[in-house]
């Protein structure tokens, strides 16, 4: 292995490898035909050597203009706009009656000896230093026959470059109008590539140009993580040169792989349908796992089974795609076809969709693949799985029949693949698999038991083979589908981590927050007497921590919903959602309604919860059936598409929905339940979804595991490690010092970066000044030599992330500290331009954090923004009497005196209009002041009053903090009032 220095040497060592081993042929970059992304000598070469009669006749039709015919009509058809390279390349084009092949793939069988002499007169050529555009100088563009495939941004690990900057490169100085990188008309793929990583985008679009890995992963089985093996003798990419860009693969990628997917997406408001179109090409792990299986079934036909071990987060619809897709035509050594059939199962109807979808885009042929929906009965699908039809897909509740069927129809070969075998739905349909496994209580069977019951009552058919796709597989699975290793151990045919799709960025690590409700309390403890630490005010409910009574729900409740409206609705710009882990169904009915009284009790009316489980259930001494659907009061089958809604936020599950269930916008789980191996990882790994364009924070309050617990169901999937055991304020306050230490941030810029981000509007002009502050900081880290850099970066990582940790898990508050956060918090994501993912885009970023504006305004005092304009009801105010003005201003005399503070009359009356407002909400104090003398009702107005002042905090922080903090102030200002609020809620 010759050691690459340079960018240059990198380029001439691939071409080389290229040349050498691949037989790709090298072109001047002046062959290349800029404004059709072409090299048309190729092109015209490729044409008239694999189709001479065609070509002849065209001539005759088109005399000197037929080059120009072609071309013109090539460019037309690929940037036409249901149009593209790959349908061109795939389906040739059609002029004047002749049908014109624009590449040959490999036959599926070696009996026609035509085609496959065509297949090896495709024409394979690189250029260098390709000039795209008179401002854009591409290093490496690959061709097929002529026509511009991929493009490559090299850099070289010695040089002190990484791909990182090649991905710069394509976001900030490629335009994405330049025809070589025109969507779906230009190159099919990028490639951003070092000595070390590979990262692809088949779209670009400036800064928030999508990049994806391309990578290996480095590590075995489940401890594979992010990036590529290191390798002694060779470079840790060289299976770029040494498989994907050989011939055969790319033949490969281009006719069996990359295929556009349509998105439709309806406008809720005007009902307009918008498609959206993406490139599809398979991430590394995907085209491995087909590759593999493809090549072990071709060797041993339907003698086995195979496992695949894929986390959630690996693309599986797509997987499944490809696979059922290519089992439909594979042959065997003697060109025999494997299977009849390929039977595809999942547990969710909407996935058979996307798949049919994805299936139909790879290869549009009627009859390929036919969807049997709950409507379908096992006759139809007899007669489906007698016929022609290649692909049947259906749900998981015919698979008993299909395993009865397919075992009798010992004359044909079936693929059968599983997908995700954990079912969402514990209920009705499981109940009837329940009765055909013989199973007593339906608790905890999924689809995963019922499958390898089946297999083991049945044992291995002769005539099938499954294909099983699951990210968290069971032992009893892994002894039915697993393959021995060397070791004598069974293990999953292929693996795509847990932790590999963490780092990659694809979903999150749910233990990232996890914490235990011990930790919490202690946690709030030591914040609450901490003098460093002003807790927010809005925030003294959850700051009430008691030691919990084993039996008292009511307890439990109010800490979920206190923790969950301070710190967990506003994420995700106030979509934020939360499940509550029940340990029985009794226990769901319980807990909705501890859950109503309470929220009712304080007149929250932003906070609504629905509740799952099956069948029906009544409680101790209460004579009520319940079930799910007379609770939520909608059927069963809705409760996904509700719970979507804005206007539920909480859902309490009793064994349903904890595996299986997709939903991006949970951020939190409070847990009231043990829970146990797999079915722990599943639960929590609801959460694992991300958001985008929201940055997504989890939360896992757990008031019945402890940490051991939790480790050991996760480590068989991933290690981490968790933090709550080593939080505290004072670590935040280290961090902040250590980072203050390097003085790379200025306190005024932090300062000035906050009152932009808190504008109402931020204009383009405000986001300049913002990238500004964030790229002065940055040319004050890179003063730094990069040892200190990585140190710097990895600093204030580490304090964004303990932050938000205490953010969320406490009542912390430091309003210097949260300013500090926002910076860096932006600044990482300014860093971070180079990073795949996708990119630094500050609208996003900004749309995505609006929800801080609200959490802040709850827990900052209002020096962040000059004086926040407060809504108040100026219609009309309260006819005071002179007496009352009086003594009113006698009070607020002795509040100044004695808190240092300017406060006048205007400041209370316009406080007390607030809070009638909120009271008149108030149904018990209508009640109270209809039925009472005044003097009685001042017991329940003064009861009353603490909620109102909570609810009124954000729009006035000051006064009502100082009213909430001394209980004789506050008797004497609202006991002035007690007669005026008397009248109104009389009179409403």
């Amino acid at each position: 292995m010759n050691n690459i220095l340079s960018e240059k040497e990198y380029q001439h060592f691939i071409m080389d490898r290229l040349v050498q081993d691949n037989g790709y042929i090298v072109r001047k970059s002046t062959s290349y035909d800029r404004f059709f992304a072409m090299d048309r000598e190729l092109l015209f070469r490729f044409l008239n050597d694999t189709q001479p009669d065609e070509m002849d006749a065209l001539r005759k039709i088109y005399k000197t203009d037929l080059e120009d015919t072609i071309v013109g009509f090539i460019n037309a058809e690929v940037t036409k706009a249901r149009g593209s390279l790959l349908d061109v390349l795939k389906h040739g084009i059609e002029i004047s009656n002749m049908k014109l092949e624009l590449m040959y793939t490999k036959p599926a069988t070696t009996f026609n000896r035509e085609l496959l002499a065509k297949y090896e007169k495709n024409i394979f050529s690189v250029m260098e230093e390709v000039w795209a555009s008179d401002k854009e100088r591409v290093d490496l563009v690959i061709f097929l026959n002529g026509l511009a495939i991929m493009s490559f941004e090299l850099k070289c690990n010695a040089a002190g470059q990484s791909y990182q900057d090649a991905i710069y490169q394509y976001r900030v100085d490629r335009d994405p109008k330049t025809r070589l990188f025109w969507f779906k008309a230009g190159c099919l793929v990028n490639f951003a590539m070092d000595l070390e990583q590979v990262y692809m985008t088949t779209k670009l679009a400036g800064n928030a140009t999508f990049f994806l890995p391309f990578n290996m992963g480095n590590g075995e089985g489940v401890n594979a993580g992010a990036g590529n093996p290191t390798f002694k003798d060779k470079y840790s990419v060289s299976y770029m040169w040494e498989d994907i860009l050989t011939k055969d693969t790319v033949l490969d990628l281009i006719s069996k792989f990359i295929f556009i997917e349509t998105k439709e997406s309806k406008d809720e408001l005007t009902g307009k349908t918008k498609k959206s179109e993406n490139v599809i090409f398979p991430r590394y792990h995907q085209l491995d796992v087909i590759r593999k299986l493809l090549g072990d079934v071709r060797d041993n036909g339907t003698t086995q089974n195979y496992l695949i071990q894929h986390s959630a987060g690996s693309g599986k619809t797509n997987s499944i795609a490809w696979l059922a897709h290519r089992l439909t035509s594979l042959h065997d050594a003697d060109n025999k076809i494997i299977f009849d059939n390929v039977v595809i199962i999942t547990d969710r109807v909407v996935v058979d969709r996307q798949l049919q979808k994805a299936i139909m885009g790879m290869e549009h042929k009627a009859g390929l693949i036919r969807v049997m929906d709950d409507k379908c009965n096992s006759a139809d699908l007899a007669i489906a799985l007698n016929g022609n039809t290649k692909i049947i897909a259906t749900t998981i509740q015919k698979f008993p029949y299909i395993v009865d069927s397919v075992a009798g129809l010992k004359n044909k070969h079936f693929a059968v693949i599983i997908d995700e075998a954990h079912s969402s739905t514990a209920g009705k349909d499981m109940a009837a698999v329940t009765k055909s496994l013989g199973a007593g209580e339906q608790e905890g069977i999924d689809m995963e038991d019922m499958i390898t019951g089946e297999i083991r009552r049945n044992g291995k058919q002769a005539n099938v083979s499954m294909f099983a796709f699951t990210a968290t597989p069971k032992p009893t699975t892994i002894q039915l589908f697993g393959r021995l290793n060397t070791k004598g151990q069974r293990e999953a045919f292929h693996i795509y981590s847990m932790k590999q799709a963490i780092e990659e960025g694809f979903i999150l690590d749910v233990l990232q927050n996890y914490t235990t409700y011990d930790t919490f309390y202690q946690l709030n403890k030591e914040i609450e007497e901490d003098p460093r630490c002003k807790t927010a005010d809005a925030k003294r409910q959850i700051a009430r921590f008691v030691e919990l009574h084993e039996t008292n729900i009511a307890q439990r409740v109010e800490v979920i919903i206190e923790h969950f409206r301070t710190t967990v609705m506003p994420e995700l710009g106030g979509m934020a959602k939360a499940m509550v882990i029940t340990a029985s169904r009794q226990g769901a009915v319980k807990y909705r309604q501890a859950f109503e009284n309470y929220t009712k009790k304080k007149g929250y009316t932003d906070i609504k919860a629905l509740v799952a489980f099956s069948g029906k259930v009544k409680l101790p001494d209460d004579e009520t059936e319940y079930s799910e659907a007379s609770m939520n009061g909608f059927p069963e089958d809705r409760l996904t598409k509700e719970f979507d809604k804005d206007e539920y936020q909480v859902l309490l599950v009793a064994n349903k929905y904890q595996t299986g269930f997709d939903q991006p916008k949970l951020c939190a789980m409070y847990v009231l339940k043990k829970l146990k191996g797999v079915s722990a990882v599943q639960t929590l790994s609801r959460l694992n979804r991300i958001c985008p364009p929201f940055e997504k924070k989890t939360f896992v309050l757990d008031f019945a595991n402890t940490y051991e617990d939790i480790k050991a169901a996760f480590a068989p999937y991933y290690t981490t490690t968790l933090l709550s055991t080593s939080v505290t304020p004072t670590a935040i306050y280290d961090l902040e010092a250590q980072i203050d230490a390097y003085t790379v941030l200025d306190p005024d810029d932090i300062e000035k970066a906050n009152e932009l981000l808190y504008k109402k509007n931020i204009s383009a002009k405000d986001k300049q000044k913002l990238t500004f502050y964030f790229k002065r900081a940055k040319n004050m880290i890179e003063k730094y030599d990069l040892i200190k850099q990585h140190e710097i970066v990895s600093a204030m990582r580490h304090f964004v992330r303990f932050y938000e940790f205490l953010l969320q898990a406490s009542c912390f508050e430091d309003t210097d500290l949260h300013k500090k956060y926002n910076f860096i918090t932006y600044l990482l994501a300014y860093i971070n331009i180079k990073h795949p993912g996708g990119g630094y885009n500050l609208d996003g970023k900004i749309k995505a954090t609006n929800f801080v504006q609200k959490k802040v305004e709850e827990h900052t005092t209002s020096n962040l923004v000059a004086q926040p304009v407060v809504k108040l009801p100026t219609a009309e105010s309260f006819g005071l009497t002179e007496a009352k003005e009086e003594r009113l201003s006698e009070i607020i005399a002795e509040i100044n005196s004695r808190t240092g503070k300017a406060y006048n009359n205007d400041v209370a009356v316009k406080a007390m209009l607030q809070i009638r407002d909120i009271l008149l909400k108030s149904d018990k104090l209508k009640t109270s002041a209809r039925n009472n003398t005044v003097k009685d009702f001042e017991f329940s107005y003064f009861d009353d009053i603490d909620d109102a002042l909570i609810e009124g905090l954000e729009q006035n922080q000051d006064f009502f903090s100082l009213l909430l903090s001394n209980e004789e102030i506050k008797r004497q200002v609202l006991g002035i009032f007690t007669e005026e609020i008397y009248k109104s809620l009389r009179e409403a």
